[in-house]
């Protein structure tokens, strides 16, 4: 099971990661062209910080347990992660987009999996 929860960590990390910075590098308006609708909501100060957290919580996925320095924030960091994606879901309720929702439930159910993982029985 540990090795099940570093696989699933390292690969939810790599994508939150990945979609935290195209968030923090890319102008609103190419996000909203590309498919992100829902940045046309919000202004561009809320998209860099809702990537710059994406960004966090891949690095805190992945870091603390692989350099053995504060573990701990490991399963923070999918708790984190748990949050953003509640957000997330809400946003696209709002919007009636159910497909993003399926996505946003698949990634906190993941999320949730490493938590409770790093939390409970499978602790550092």
């Amino acid at each position: 099971m540990n090795t099940a929860l570093w696989i699933v960590a390292a690969v939810l990390g790599a994508a939150c990661l990945a979609g935290g910075a195209m968030k923090i590098a890319q102008p609103t308006e190419k996000l909203a062209a590309s498919g992100f609708g829902w940045v046309d909501d919000f202004g561009s100060g809320p998209v860099k910080a809702i990537g710059a957290l994406e960004v966090l919580a891949g690095a805190g996925l992945i870091l603390p347990g692989a350099l053995d320095v504060a573990p701990v924030l490991v399963p923070l960091a999918a708790l984190g992660l748990v949050l953003l994606m509640i957000g997330a879901a809400v946003t696209h309720l709002r919007r009636q987009e159910a497909q993003a929702i399926v996505v946003n439930v698949f990634l906190l159910a993941v999320a949730g999996f490493v938590a409770w993982g790093r939390f409970g029985p499978y602790s550092f």
